[in-house]
């Protein structure tokens, strides 16, 4: 019995009633793992976040420090509600050696004690940039959409089906690349950039390659028909128009000048 089964595997019809997250469901005919792979990569390639043109900005030192500060802030949230995420994602799977996979990545963001983790490491971003923690970990600074779009993040893996929780983290497949991508342009185009800040994208270069590898290896073994290849995609679908949402937001309030009632002002 496989894992997906092990987990209470839903129909085929309840798949296609809870799909349609996102409006493009057009996928083409997947007959094999390697077909999906497929789709998903070309997926990578053409939604992921990577292609906002504020991320063009950020690494390409085309923002002032106020907006970079603005940037890191919203971004606290998503970073805050992975080990939520990742804990709806535990709730669904009831066989222990996926649960002892899945626990790790929640100890990669928590960390085991005070002093370590993947938050510790974006306290060091938010810190060195000069914000305020309280206000960074009050949250009461960001965009409403940056609210709603996590908070939908978070209850999609506690509402969809196992499969589709597990898939919705394909996006870590295309990520070392910003990643870097990150690294070396803010620490060449902004001078109140050091490499000490910027400890939380190179520890995820290592991270995230291993969390992909894993997801990548299930839904390849689990997905094995048209309708649950096409969740897969929905999925990771999705979770593009997360992050993407979550940029739109930034980039209309900070570069367009359309800053909400509430959210976090710049100096500069």
């Amino acid at each position: 019995m496989s894992n997906v089964e092990m987990m209470e595997r839903p129909a085929i019809s309840s798949l296609a009633q809870m799909r349609s997250v996102t409006g493009d469901s057009d996928h083409p005919e997947m007959p094999n793992a390697d077909a999906l792979e497929e789709r998903l990569r070309h997926i990578g390639a053409t939604r992921y976040h990577n292609l906002h043109p504020f991320h063009a900005m950020l690494h390409g030192g085309e923002l002032n420090k106020g907006q970079v500060q603005a940037w890191a802030l919203n971004r606290y949230y998503y970073q805050s509600s992975i080990p939520l995420k990742d804990a709806g994602v535990m709730c669904q799977l009831t066989d222990i050696n996926m649960r002892r996979e899945w626990r790790h990545r929640i100890e990669d963001h928590d960390g085991a004690t005070e002093l370590e983790g993947g938050i510790i490491r974006w306290y060091k971003l938010t810190d060195g940039l000069g914000l305020d923690r309280e206000l960074v970990t009050s949250t009461r600074g960001i965009l409403p959409a940056t609210r709603f779009s996590v908070n939908a993040y978070v209850h999609f893996v506690r509402d969809r089906t196992p499969l589709e929780a597990v898939a919705s983290s394909l996006t870590e497949l295309f990520a070392p690349g910003i990643h870097r991508e990150r690294i070396g342009g803010m620490l060449e185009n902004y001078p109140f950039v050091t490499d000490d800040i910027m400890a939380y994208f190179r520890k995820r270069l290592n991270q995230a390659p291993r969390d992909a590898d894993w997801v990548l290896e299930f839904v390849r073994r689990e997905a094995r028909t048209q309708e649950e290849r096409e969740a897969v995609c929905d999925a990771l679908l999705f979770k593009c128009e997360v992050l993407w949402t979550q940029l739109d937001a930034l980039y209309h309030a900070y570069i367009d000048g359309h800053i909400p009632p509430g959210a976090f002002t710049p100096e500069d």
